[in-house]
């Protein structure tokens, strides 16, 4: 059997619950019956739902996927939370093999998944497309593993590195196919993040379900300001400030130093928050400041040379006398969006 195959399908599968089943990781699955066809598949759609492989087993009747085979991208549970056991299910439905792609990084699982199925008796193959399956999951990996929040940053730039004219103007350095793309980006992560700043230099809407404002100085326009009018909305503030008393915004004071807000306080509180994941939007100065504590970049590129000093810079905010204290990321995805392109980096 090409199991590769299979798991690229199972992680296929598991996208397509992206944005809806945080904090719990992406799981698509593939059962195959005693004549390895396929017979059903499933992926976990929303917290708290099937998982991934109860959703696809729950499809069959009691026999049907007996002596088969069942592929999954991540080691079934083996614990009872907001569903029973997959595991459990998995052996009462009397499959012979199990082909899994890493092991759940959770403690309460780690192992114990797989234990319980090769104690019924079930063959385990474990570690097809495992780099492919940890890739997949790396936010929920980060949130297990480090108890902290997943960052990313996406940043649509010229050849020269510049997001911006010196006067501001920045619309609009990518093409509407990238804008498109970044909408879809904008859905993996349970957060945006943008600063105060960029609010008052574009009014974006950034259309999200939970969205976290670096506003040091309470100084936007939180009645008026498109990014205001909906969705859950985090402001960090200097905590010598009084905020106004706003329904739908949470505010929350933050210590500062150096007039700045201190990037692992906010990142602290959003974990604490149960924000497992963050999309940061913002200029080069907030860019510069939450790249130490950076996970992914999604670098759009577009072919178009400003050649000016003065202009906005994509990621600003320290000096480098030598090349080799750059900060370095490994380039892991390159698309096309013509004419521009995205280099997305870990």
């Amino acid at each position: 059997m090409d199991y590769e195959l299979l798991m690229q399908k199972c992680i296929e599968l598991a996208k397509l619950g992206e944005g809806q089943v945080s904090p719990n990781p992406l799981v698509g699955c593939v059962v195959l019956d005693e004549n390895n066809n396929i017979i059903s598949t499933g992926y976990h759609h929303f917290y708290g739902e099937n998982h991934a492989e109860r959703d696809a087993l729950l499809k069959l009747k009691n026999n049907e996927a007996k002596n088969g085979t069942l592929i999954v991208n991540l080691e079934p549970c083996s614990h009872y939370g907001k569903t029973p056991p997959c595991a459990d299910l998995i052996i009462e439905r009397g499959i012979k093999r199990v082909v899994t792609g890493m092991r759940d990084v959770n403690p309460i699982v780690a192992g114990n998944g797989i234990k319980k199925l090769q104690e019924a008796g079930i063959e385990v193959i474990e570690g097809i497309l495992e780099n492919e399956c940890k890739r997949l999951n790396e936010v929920f990996i980060k949130n297990m593993t480090e108890h902290k929040t997943f960052v990313a940053i996406k940043s649509a730039a010229t050849l020269d590195g510049k997001i911006a004219a010196k006067t501001g103007d920045s619309k609009w350095i990518t093409s509407s196919a990238a804008r498109e793309e970044v909408k879809d980006i904008r859905k993996r992560y349970d957060a945006i993040l943008t600063s105060s700043g960029t609010i008052i230099a574009d009014n974006p809407t950034m259309k999200h379900k939970k969205k976290v404002i670096i506003d040091r100085l309470l100084k936007t326009d939180f009645i008026n300001s498109n990014i205001y009018q909906e969705g859950d909305i985090y402001v960090f503030y200097d905590e010598s400030l009084n905020p106004p008393d706003i329904q739908n915004i949470h505010f929350i004071k933050a210590p500062a130093a150096n007039n700045k807000i201190k990037p692992e306080y906010v990142l602290e509180k959003l974990y604490e928050l149960g924000i497992m994941s963050v999309l940061i939007e913002a200029g080069g100065h907030l860019n510069g400041s939450f790249l130490d504590y950076t996970d992914k970049i999604y670098q759009f590129i577009a072919p178009k040379i400003i050649g000016d000093n003065s202009a906005l810079s994509a990621y600003d905010y320290r000096e480098v006398k030598k090349i080799s204290d750059a900060k370095t990321f490994n380039v892991r995805l390159i698309k096309e969006f013509p004419p521009d392109i995205l280099v997305v980096l870990d």
